[in-house]
């Protein structure tokens, strides 16, 4: 019997190939090691500094587990991630590896549920691409140690894909009432990422079209249990539908970001050199004439094109005629399994099984170079730690204050904390990096409630004559401009640095400076 690369059983033909043959073991050891390589690369991020969002989440467990609850009110999604972060921090403790380290496992189970799901597709190695392809691409490199729900949300995903894949050859209704709870799962960890569940309804009934009247059945299952599953998720869905207009930061997306969400980097180049590799040797030594799938691999094309093209282009719909632009990084991770499976699909019509392992090799050499031998990434998010670091430094001598810019788009909607502003989300940041210093909270933008707080505070450090600091990201830089701007007849201002792009202003009482001098902002290194 001959192989096609995508067999029913996905067990290869043990006549071609010994299960314990040599070249087994060496092909096996090499494909280990080929997906050794990404892993490590996630672990060179454990240690990074957190970035805000990330700090978010630390927030939301800060008050301890009774308080989790209530902050899913001012979050996108439902607490799941939130009660797992809270246990793991009682076990490792707070620190920036250890709060990574949920992501990581996470991140880690997702690749191993990815590669079984790809083996009900395909033989080993192209399992073996899939699942190389996943972890390789520069979002889930990222999200793999992101101290946020997104890695458990794609550990529900690949399961749920494994289970509806799995049902082609199951009518049980255990199995489907798992179906349903792992879909639920998926938008308890993230509410966006319920543009994932028009793709696996319609994948259901495609591996089921063979057989409906217990489709039928089992679908109805599915359902009823993914709705009660769904009931405690209401209260964060309203919550998102009637603040949507707040959470609006980014720009519109443009046809190269979906492109490269679809072949990032280098990975078309090395697919497409290995493919003119496959076609040389095949010139030099035909291989044998393969058997014809009779048209049953198009339920597997249709499966993998749903998985990866329905929710990201759902998202990038959305993302293009409406406000709400949702294109994100973090947000498209949803398809990448999707699109992993679509790559080992397109890959197996061309490679034999050499070519598909010279393909791994490439593939992983170059992951290992870039960030290995030259690596380019750096850390993953912009992070507050070093600018706050610097602030502290500066400002603990004579207990200055620190005006800080918030970099929360929904803080330019909400009104500033009163007491401390680590009481609020909006000021995460300083809840994780603390100042000692007094800190005075500002919007991000520069709207009526930031003026009428700065003008204050300026007027009673001019009567003190005291100097004082303010910090911000970019996002804020019209706040800068104008504290500089009132501040500049009796203040000199000082640009002390701005570590990863969030600036730190010092302003010294100087009555005689008729003009801030070294004010230009942008200017520390």
């Amino acid at each position: 019997m001959k192989t096609t690369g995508i067999t029913e059983t996905h067990a290869e033909d043990p006549q071609r190939i010994p299960k314990h043959s040599t070249w087994n073991r060496i092909q096996y050891a090499i494909y280990a090691l080929v997906l050794a390589v990404p892993v490590s690369v996630w672990l060179t991020l454990i240690r990074d500094p957190l970035n805000q969002d990330e700090t978010g989440s630390v927030w939301d467990i800060s008050a301890g587990f009774s308080k989790i609850w209530p902050h899913q009110f001012i979050s996108l999604a439902f607490p799941a991630y939130a009660y797992i972060l809270w246990l793991f921090t009682k076990i490792l403790g707070t620190s920036e590896a250890a709060l990574r380290t949920p992501s990581f496992l996470a991140m880690l189970g997702a690749a191993v549920l990815l590669y079984l799901a790809a083996r009900e597709l395909f033989e080993r190695d192209l399992a073996v691409i899939a699942t190389l392809v996943f972890c390789v691409h520069p979002i889930v490199i990222v999200e793999s140690v992101n101290v946020r729900p997104y890695a458990f949300a794609i550990l529900a995903t690949n399961a749920a894909i494994l289970v509806m894949l799995r049902l082609r050859r199951s009518n049980s209704n255990g199995l489907a009432a798992l179906f349903g709870f792992l879909a639920a799962c998926i938008v308890y960890f993230y509410l966006l990422f319920a543009v994932m569940l028009p793709a696996l309804v319609l994948c259901f009934f495609v591996v089921k079209s063979k057989d409906l009247k217990p489709a039928f059945r089992q679908f109805g299952v599915a359902v009823a249990v993914f709705v009660l599953a769904f009931l405690p998720v209401i209260p964060s869905l309203h919550y998102l539908l009637h603040t949507a207009g707040t959470h609006v930061y980014e720009v519109a997306p443009n046809a190269a970001d979906l492109i490269w969400t679809l072949a990032p980097g280098i990975l078309p180049f090395i697919a497409a050199g290995t493919i003119l590799v496959a076609l040389v040797l095949v010139a030099i030594k035909p291989k044998p004439q393969q058997e014809s799938s009779k048209g049953d691999g198009n339920w597997r094309l249709i499966v993998c094109l749903s998985l990866a093209f329905i929710p990201l282009l759902t998202l990038y719909s959305l993302s293009v005629g409406t406000p709400l632009h949702l294109f994100v990084n973090r947000h498209r991770v949803i398809a990448i399994p999707g699109i992993s499976l679509c790559w080992a699909l397109l890959l197996s019509r061309y490679l034999t099984r050499p070519t598909r392992l010279l393909f791994c090799a490439a593939l992983a050499a170059v992951i290992a170079f870039q960030y290995y031998v030259y690596p380019y990434a750096g850390r993953h998010f912009v992070t507050w730690k070093y600018a706050l670091a610097l602030a502290e430094k500066n400002a603990s001598a004579d207990n200055a204050p620190v005006l800080v810019c918030s970099d929360y788009i929904e803080s330019d909607y909400l009104p500033m904390p009163v007491n401390s502003p680590t009481d609020s989300r909006l000021f995460s940041t300083l809840a994780y990096y603390k100042l000692t210093v007094p800190v005075v909270p500002l919007p991000q933008d520069l709207n009526d409630q930031a003026i009428r707080i700065a003008s204050d505070f300026l007027q009673q450090a001019g009567q003190k004559h005291q100097r004082f600091l303010a910090i911000a990201s970019p996002s804020s830089v019209k706040t800068l401009d104008w504290l500089t701007q009132r501040a500049s007849p009796t203040y000199s201002v000082h640009n002390l640095g701005a570590p990863d792009g969030i600036e730190v202003l010092e302003f010294s009482d100087s009555p005689s400076q008729s003009s801030p001098q070294g004010a230009v902002h942008g200017s520390g290194k």
